[in-house]
């Protein structure tokens, strides 16, 4: 799913993963956000493609809606966030989505 013919990422793939190397340090995307910003998809294609595809971006700064860091990773996320000064909710393991959503604009 989500390959072309040479194994790689389809354009969908590529159009995702481009829209997580510009999300800014300290900032996040959640998966629906991201599948919103390139107009195609939900949140569980923007999954799919993170889980086969994300290893080589930033892919602890795409949170579930709530700001939960991906389940998997949870541990190595929460380093990042602390790396990076991503606001955190108070005495929580989630991302503060009012303070850290990133909007598409601006980026790195």
């Amino acid at each position: 799913m989500f390959e072309d013919a040479e194994g790689g990422p389809d354009d969908y793939a590529e159009e995702v993963l481009a829209v997580v190397e510009r999300i800014p340090p300290g900032r996040v995307m959640a998966y629906g956000d991201i599948a919103e910003y390139v107009g195609r998809g939900g949140p569980r294609q923007v999954g799919s493609v993170m889980s086969s595809w994300g290893g080589a971006v930033a892919w602890w700064r795409v949170v579930r809606a709530d700001g939960r860091p991906p389940s998997c990773n949870e541990v190595r996320a929460l380093s990042r966030y602390a790396a990076e000064g991503t606001p955190m909710r108070p005495g929580s393991d989630r991302v503060d989505m009012r303070r850290a959503r990133w909007d598409g604009e601006g980026g790195a």
